[in-house]
């Protein structure tokens, strides 16, 4: 009567063991809402430069021409970034600790593989956007080129990164057909969709 369940606990503990080898399970849904509260920051600041203290339901493009105004907006998205991987890979370290696992195995270096090359060619993409002032799918080719560096990435983690993927393509489709509302796009996909996809994350992995 005893075997059985000693049985079953070695199964168990081999599968984790599995798991933790092939995918990357140190992500924290707190750095999920983190990010998404960095990104709400940097959107109500970049809606002051371009739209204040006009509505930032419309047509505005114009603003954006400002050589002053466009360097501060790509400050902001970096400073975004740069929090967002910050605490990332801080909350990350910690959760590995915890599980008694560490953040940079073979799992962490294939998740950043899948991601690399999807969010380098958005990257230089919107890059080349930007040069040539076409700036109104720059927040749709941001959340496309995301979306397909989540659902790239997701099959080296949590499965649900790859909805977040799908949700982001959405949004980025969506706002290429509704051009002159890319800050409210924006806002949604890093901002609100990381929020909701962290606090499910936390309340499911983390606790």
């Amino acid at each position: 009567m005893k075997e059985t369940p000693d049985y079953e606990k070695d199964i168990a503990s081999i599968r984790s063991m599995m798991e933790r080898s092939v995918k990357f399970i140190s992500l924290s849904g707190l750095s999920g809402i983190l990010a998404g509260i960095y990104a709400l920051t940097g959107a109500s600041v970049a809606y002051y430069l371009v739209y204040y203290p006009s509505s930032p339901f419309g047509f505005r493009f114009h603003y954006i021409d400002e050589q002053v105004v466009l360097i501060k907006l790509i400050g902001i998205a970096a400073l975004v970034l740069l929090f967002s991987i910050g605490t990332g890979y801080f909350l990350s370290l910690q959760k590995a600790k915890k599980l008694g696992t560490t953040v940079w195995n073979h799992a962490s270096k294939q998740l950043l593989k899948d991601l690399f090359i999807p969010l380098v060619a958005g990257g230089l993409f919107i890059l080349i956007l930007l040069s040539r002032g076409n700036y109104i799918i720059v927040s749709s080719a941001s959340l496309v080129f995301y979306g397909v560096a989540l659902i790239n990435a997701s099959r080296n983690t949590y499965h649900e990164v790859q909805y977040l993927g799908y949700t982001e393509i959405v949004l980025g489709l969506v706002a290429a057909m509704m051009p002159g509302y890319g800050l409210i796009f924006w806002s949604l996909g890093f901002g609100l969709m990381h929020i909701v996809y962290g606090t499910i994350m936390y309340f499911r992995y983390d606790k």
